[in-house]
Formats: C-alpha cells, structure tokens, sequence
C-alpha cells in the first residue's frame, strides 16, 4: 500500500442505519401477482455500511445514527458493536421504528424499485450531535449522508470547521442531493452517481457519458469542493480534484445484488485517501471494493480487506 501515514483519530460517521428486505426475482416480474425468487434481510443504510466497510478496512470507526427502541434498531446496535464499530453515540428514539429499506430486484441483479423509510432519522437532531462534539474534534475524517435533515447537515459541518476536521458526504439520492448544495464548499470529498452529481451541477451531464461525468465531477470541484468522485455503474468512475482528473473503468464482475455497492466504493475511496494513497489508486480501490460487494449476497462484502481490493486489481 503506497502512502505511510496512518491517519489520527476515527472516522465519524453521522446518518442513516436501516434493515434491509431485498427480494431477488427468479424470472420476468408478473405484475399482480407474488414472483418466485429470494428474500434476504441484513443491516443496511448508508453511513452503516460506510461505517461498516471502514471497520472490515481496519479503521477506528465511530457511527452515530438513529433507531427505533425496537428489535430491529437494538440488532443494528450489537451487530455493528460486533463489527468493531463505536456505537456510544447512537441514539435510540422512543415509540419510533427502526427505519428499513425494500428492494425489488430483477434476475439480473439490477435494481427494479426499492422503497425506504428513514423517518427515524428525524431523530438525529443538531442538539444530539453537539453532544458528541468531543468526539468529532478528535476525528481524522467525519463522513455523512443526506438523509439527514439540513438542520443537522450544517451543525456537523460547522462542528467539523470548528475543528479543521474534514467531511465527506453521500448525496444518498436524487431526491435528498439538494440537501447538500449550500454546503459544497465546506467538503473535502464529495461521492455522488450520475443522477445525483446533475442535481448537484450547474449545467447537466449525459447518462453514461464519460467525458460529461469527467466535467461534471470538475464543476463540483469549482463549486467549492477539494474531490468529487462520481460513480457511473458499469462505466466505471470519473472524479476530479484542483490538481487531476480522470475516469477507472469499472471492475467487471457478475451482479448478485447491488446494494450497498456504492457506499462500498466512498469507504474504500475515504480510507485510501487517509492513509495518502494518491486519488486515482484510492479511486480503483473504490472500484474493486464495488464489484466485490456487487458480487456479494449482502450488504457489506464478506471478508473485505484491503489486501482482497488490490488482488482483485491485479
């Protein structure tokens, strides 16, 4: 591993934790009607799986997410606490449920709907996270999702600034992009898809574009932020800096279940660049943990390691 400084303090990682309810179709979806396939449920939610892949990395990890006072949210608790994943700052939220994403997914793996319920996150209040200020001012990198409310989005920022810590973030989706486009000049690392970067930019990118995706991850970065890395699926990954650009092809590999692949590649693309690994490395690794995960009947990859993502390259 190229790059020799091991990063002080853990990554802060501050949003959504769910359980995940992923059903994989054995053929053509007939609407109307139940499809035979299969079902599987396992811990999911953005910064949990960040969070989750950062500690199978073997970097301190501290989460701090909301549950419900449930089964579900005290299973996500031990099963992350099991993971090596700091849980002291989560927070339990009385008479809510745990929140929960449904996945519909056709034979092929792609993703056909989904449906979440986050709304325990609501939970999750700037108050909450100044309690836990101690801990983010001794963070080497703060990580969030935007789930959160913008309320909660500018008090970790302003925590962050408060102590020179840097803050990476997921627009999460389309819908919750919006959240984050006061605050682009306040982020070291930006980790958007296609869909969510043109919400973000000024002018729009093309699907599937490479040179459009190239530019789009530019204009994030003449908006204010330090490296914007967006992924484009099977085209690969375009990303930029004030220094560098460029596009890695994606890894390819066959699609057991796309979960959590995205959120496999920002935790690979944060601890590369924590330990200096310089951006287009840290960006193939983001690559090779995706596939790995992509490939994975979960929402993590088992087994994950930072020696596994650079035999998958070789």
């Amino acid at each position: 591993m190229r790059g020799a400084a091991e990063p002080q303090g853990p990554v802060v990682v501050i949003g959504a934790s769910g359980m995940d309810l992923i059903g994989k179709l054995a053929g053509p979806l007939s609407t109307g009607t139940s499809n035979p396939g299969r079902l599987r449920m396992s811990p999911g939610g953005v910064a949990r799986n960040v969070a989750e892949n950062l500690a199978r990395l073997g970097m301190e990890t501290v989460l701090i997410t909301a549950v419900g006072d449930d089964p579900n949210g005290r299973q996500l608790l031990d099963l992350a606490a099991q993971a090596g994943i700091g849980v002291d700052h989560c927070v339990r939220v009385p008479g809510a449920r745990t929140g929960a994403y449904l996945a519909l997914l056709d034979e092929h793996g792609v993703l056909h709907a989904g449906v979440d319920d986050m709304r325990v996150i609501e939970g999750l209040t700037p108050e909450h996270l100044r309690t836990a200020e101690a801990v983010i001012a001794e963070a080497s990198a703060v990580f969030l999702d935007a789930n959160l409310s913008e309320a909660s989005i500018t008090t970790a920022l302003e925590l962050a600034s408060a102590h020179g810590v840097r803050v990476a973030a997921d627009p999460t989706s389309r819908n919750l992009a919006p959240r984050l486009r006061p605050h682009l000049a306040g982020l070291w690392l930006i980790t958007p898809n296609e869909a969510e970067a043109g919400v973000l930019c000024p002018r729009p990118i093309a699907h599937a574009q490479l040179q459009p995706a190239i530019e789009a991850a530019r204009q994030l970065v003449a908006s204010g932020v330090q490296i914007a890395v967006v992924a484009l699926a099977e085209f690969g990954v375009a990303y930029a800096s004030a220094r560098e650009s460029g596009h890695v092809p994606a890894v390819h590999t066959e699609i057991a279940d796309p979960t959590g692949a995205g959120d496999a590649m920002t935790a690979a693309v944060i601890f590369a660049l924590l330990h200096e690994i310089p951006l287009d490395e840290a960006v193939r690794l983001g690559a090779s943990a995706a596939a790995l995960t992509l490939r994975a009947h979960g929402t993590v990859a088992p087994g994950l390691s930072l020696e596994l993502l650079y035999d998958q390259l070789r």
